[in-house]
């Protein structure tokens, strides 16, 4: 028999039972909807994760007098963007003053762009007249270079200059979303109106181009304004600002981090024998810590994706061998009218490739469908895994031949005799 009337014979087979079928191939769907769901749940958050950290620009690192730790669930391991390194106890954590951040950006002569910021506040309202803002506004102290190294754009106004850096004078540049909440969504006379930052009226001198903000970071819920400001407004004990630095030529990223913790040393006054007690992190590292973190998770949905399939192997075998048992006199007669037992053991392999491809087909696009609510939810674009659904419909396929080869050889030895006097 040619291969398309023996594929036929195994098609009718299939579709002549379609209650086994259907939950055979309900089963071998749901261990691919597992596999592929979260796969490709896991893809949509690492593309939020790249589009948020984006804006910290690929070519800059920073300066922390804390290491950065990621925790991921409620574990007690955290991810480190350094290696813990040991440090004596009264220099652990000891701020970044003011003054040695300015002494930094002053002797910092490599052929980048320096920084200096300040997190004032993660809490703020922000008011104008009758309106407000939820109290969840970042108030962020900069200086003339802190739009570009954050990779922020105006879309109306100016930046910071030096002479509001130095005077410490209240203005302020707001984010599109908290313009759009006390302006509306044209931003009419917004250049030179005040708010309320808490008590603090602020001159507003421009309104930031939105970032299309994700759900893991929120860049357009922001105030910025001058460093200075935030010292005399927000100081408080023991306040530690960060340092941002922008290499011009990427290539040379390693040799910036070089002589900027060799600067910082001398200036923090750090003997040759001591450790350093800041830390720095480049932007992409951040990501990939992240990444790390999301690797345990790949690895427990492959685990269960993969116990799924194990069990719908074992499903899948017993229900041809339960087949086998049904259809005993139709083999004999199948043999006595001059079938081989080739052709019966390829109908019925075919048979089980046939369930296990058609719950991989099913299982894939239900789980595409799945994953890609993550991707509705972080407001990221639609994702085809193709590499989940070949690696699916490959163990489908595998598991249907693998589950088929032991049902199909028992077919084929049978006695037509036998199988003819079968009640």
């Amino acid at each position: 028999m040619h291969f398309r009337d023996i594929f036929s014979l195994a098609f009718r087979s299939v579709t002549g039972n379609r209650l086994r079928t259907g939950l055979t191939v309900a089963i071998i769907a749901f261990g691919i909807m597992a596999l592929v769901g979260i796969l490709t749940a896991i893809d949509s958050m690492k593309g939020s994760i790249y589009s948020s950290f984006a804006s910290m620009g690929a070519n800059s690192f920073s300066i922390r007098n804390r290491e950065m730790m990621i925790r991921m669930g409620n574990g007690d391991k955290a991810t480190k963007g350094n290696k813990r390194t040991k440090v004596k106890a009264s220099n652990r954590n000891k701020p970044i003053k003011y003054q040695e951040a300015v002494a930094f950006k002053e002797r910092y002569t490599f052929p980048a762009s320096v920084s200096i910021s300040f997190r004032a506040t993660g809490i703020a309202t922000v008011y104008k007249g009758d309106k407000k803002t939820n109290p969840n506004v970042q108030v962020i102290g900069g200086d003339e270079n802190y739009l570009s190294l954050s990779n922020y754009d105006l879309q109306q106004g100016r930046n910071l200059n030096k002479l509001d850096v130095e005077s410490g004078r209240n203005v302020a540049i707001l984010g599109s979303d908290v313009a759009k909440k006390l302006f509306g969504e044209d931003f009419k006379d917004i250049i030179n109106n005040t708010v309320r930052v808490g008590d603090i009226r602020y001159r507003v001198i421009g309104v930031l181009t939105s970032k299309g903000s994700s759900n893991i970071m929120s860049a357009d819920n922001v105030v910025i304004t001058s460093v200075n400001n935030t010292r005399r407004i927000f100081e408080r004990p023991n306040a530690s600002y960060q340092i941002g630095v922008s290499v011009k030529d990427i290539t040379q990223m390693d040799a910036a981090v070089g002589e900027a913790t060799g600067l910082l040393r001398i200036i923090r006054g750090l003997a040759f024998n001591e450790e350093e007690n800041f830390y720095i992190s480049k932007s992409d590292s951040i990501a990939e810590m992240l990444f790390k973190s999301l690797s345990t998770v790949t690895v427990a949905a492959a685990f269960i994706g993969f116990i799924t399939l194990f069990g719908s192997a074992i499903g899948l075998m017993n229900i041809m061998l339960v087949s086998v048992a049904e259809r005993t006199r139709e083999i004999g007669v199948n043999k006595a009218l001059g079938a081989t037992s080739h052709t019966i053991r390829s109908q019925f392999i075919y048979e089980a490739i046939i369930i296990s491809i058609s719950g991989g087909i099913l299982g894939v696009v239900l789980g595409m469908m799945v994953g890609n609510l993550v991707s509705v939810l972080l407001k990221t674009s639609f994702i085809i895994p193709w590499v989940w659904i070949t690696l699916g419909i490959s163990l489908c396929a595998a598991v249907g031949l693998a589950s088929g080869i032991y049902p199909a050889v028992k077919a084929s030895r049978l006695d037509p005799i036998v199988a003819l006097r079968y009640e």
